[in-house]
């Protein structure tokens, strides 16, 4: 696939970037060799390739679900408008 000047200018205008005339000549060289390196990749065989979600086996290190702040609900609710069952009382915006 190529795109052309005029699908470049056209891409630009529906993105509502300003390009001039050379920057659309630049853009369409990069985005051309963009697409040339896609099929590129297309054309290799993959058959019998099991799908990675990282190309490394990672595994990540992981910390202990631990409450670490002190609760501040009463404080907290203590400057709320409304207050109902520990709950903040919002006006209805949706009917």
């Amino acid at each position: 696939m190529s795109l052309t000047h005029q699908d470049v200018a056209r891409i630009a205008k529906l993105a509502r970037i300003n390009v001039n005339e050379a920057e659309i000549a630049a853009t369409s060289k990069q985005l051309n060799n963009i697409f040339g390196l896609i099929e590129q990749m297309q054309a290799v065989n993959t058959d019998g390739i099991e799908p990675m979600a990282h190309p490394q086996d990672v595994s990540l290190r992981l910390r202990e679900d631990v409450v670490t702040e002190t609760n501040q609900r009463e404080a907290f609710q203590a400057v709320a408008p409304q207050v109902e069952k520990g709950l903040f009382l919002v006006p209805k915006v949706i009917e």
